[in-house]
C-alpha cells in the first residue's frame, strides 16, 4: 500500500493589544484585542494565504502601547469588535500548528476573549502551538545562537532583512517570523544561504509569482560527444562500479 503524506500546515500568528503591562497576566487590567495576523504554511512553504483583522476593543489603547504598534482609538472607531471576527479566525487557524513569539502572550489574550464569549473554550484545544521563544531559549542554552532573543535581534542573527519594520504590526510581525522559524529549524544562518559581495546575508529572497519563465538552454550533439570524450580520461569512474 502506498504511504500517503498528510499535509502539514501551520499557521504564523502575532497579535496586537490595548496595553503591554503583563505584570498581572498577558490580559493584565483588561486589556483587549485589537489587531491578529496570521500567514499560511503548508510542509514549510508559504501558501499566500493570510488571515489580518484589526479588532474594536470595548476600552482605549493606552498610550505607551500606541508608542509600539501605533495603533490609536480613533483607527479602531469602526472595526468589527472580536464576537463579529472570531468565527472566521477559527475557521482559518482550526486544526493547525500554530507558530507564535512568546506564544503564552498571544494565546492568553485569545482565551481571555473566549472566556468573555463564553464560546470555543481556550485556543490549544482546537490547534497545537509551537513557542519560538522556547526554540530560542533552547538554541541559545546549546550555543547556537547568541544574543538577545527578540525578533529584532532574531532578524539579526539570521540575516533577515527587516529594516521595513518601523513599528509593530500583527500581519508583518508574522511574516518575518515566519522568515526566521524557517531558519531556526532549517539548521543555516541566512548568511551561508545567501550572500552578497560584501559578505552580508541576503537574507530570504521570494520570486514574484509572475515572474517569466526561466530559459532552458539544452545540450547539443556536439557537447555531449565533447562531454563523453572527456570522461574517457577518468580513471575507475565511480559511477560506473557495481
Amino acid at each position: 500500500m502506498t504511504e500517503i503524506n498528510t499535509p502539514v500546515r501551520q499557521i504564523v500568528f502575532d497579535t496586537e493589544t490595548t496595553g503591554m503591562n503583563q505584570d498581572g497576566g498577558p490580559h493584565y487590567e483588561g486589556h483587549r484585542l485589537i489587531e491578529i495576523g496570521c500567514v499560511e504554511m503548508v510542509n514549510r512553504k508559504l501558501t499566500g494565504r493570510t488571515y489580518h483583522v484589526y479588532i474594536k476593543p470595548d476600552r482605549p489603547v493606552d498610550e505607551e502601547a500606541i508608542q509600539v504598534h501605533g495603533i490609536t482609538d480613533a483607527f479602531l472607531a469602526d472595526k468589527p469588535m472580536f464576537h463579529e471576527v472570531v468565527d472566521e479566525f477559527m475557521e482559518f487557524v482550526r486544526g493547525a500548528e500554530l507558530i507564535a513569539h512568546n506564544a503564552q502572550f498571544d494565546i492568553g489574550f485569545i482565551d481571555y476573549e473566549f472566556q468573555m464569549l463564553g464560546r470555543y473554550g481556550k485556543l490549544q484545544d482546537h490547534c497545537s502551538v509551537v513557542d519560538t521563544l522556547q526554540l530560542a531559549r533552547e538554541k541559545k542554552s546549546k550555543g547556537e545562537i547568541q544574543g538577545n532573543l527578540n525578533l529584532d535581534a532574531l532578524c539579526r542573527f539570521y540575516g533577515i532583512d527587516n529594516s521595513h519594520r518601523t513599528l509593530h504590526g500583527a500581519l508583518l510581525d508574522s511574516e518575518i517570523l515566519a522568515d526566521v522559524y524557517l531558519f531556526m529549524t532549517g539548521g543555516q544562518k541566512a548568511l551561508e544561504l545567501a550572500s552578497g559581495a560584501d559578505g552580508e546575508g541576503g537574507g530570504i529572497v521570494r520570486l514574484k509569482s509572475d515572474r517569466a519563465p526561466l530559459k532552458v538552454i539544452g545540450c547539443t550533439a556536439d557537447d555531449i560527444s565533447r562531454h563523453e570524450k572527456r570522461l574517457e580520461l577518468v580513471s575507475e569512474p565511480i559511477w560506473l562500479r557495481g
